[in-house]
């Protein structure tokens, strides 16, 4: 996996490909979570957790659609991956 930075480090690669897996396994079956409660499962932080949700979405580490929500409290957002959208002309047919 390729990660972005100039200062990127192969043990710093090695780390955020092991999170970005884990966040992916996590998230798979498409269930409503919390930044907090993605981090505990997958042993990280808020911020490094919301980082592998924004590459997830890139199309080099499978273009997921990721889509948020404000919680029922409205105090937080949640978050669900969903499989990449459709593309290219047989998308335009298949509805």
């Amino acid at each position: 996996m390729r990660f972005d930075g100039p200062d990127l480090t192969a043990q710093d690669t090695e780390r955020l490909s092991s999170q970005l897996l884990r966040v992916e396994r996590l998230m798979r079956d498409g269930k409503w979570r919390s930044l907090a409660h993605i981090a505990v499962d997958v042993g990280g932080s808020e911020a490094g957790v919301s980082a592998r949700l924004r590459d997830l979405r890139k199309p080099r580490f499978g273009g997921w659609r990721v889509e948020r929500q404000r919680s029922q409290s409205q105090s937080f957002f949640e978050y669900r991956l969903l499989p990449p959208a459709p593309t290219g002309q047989g998308a335009l047919w298949n509805d």
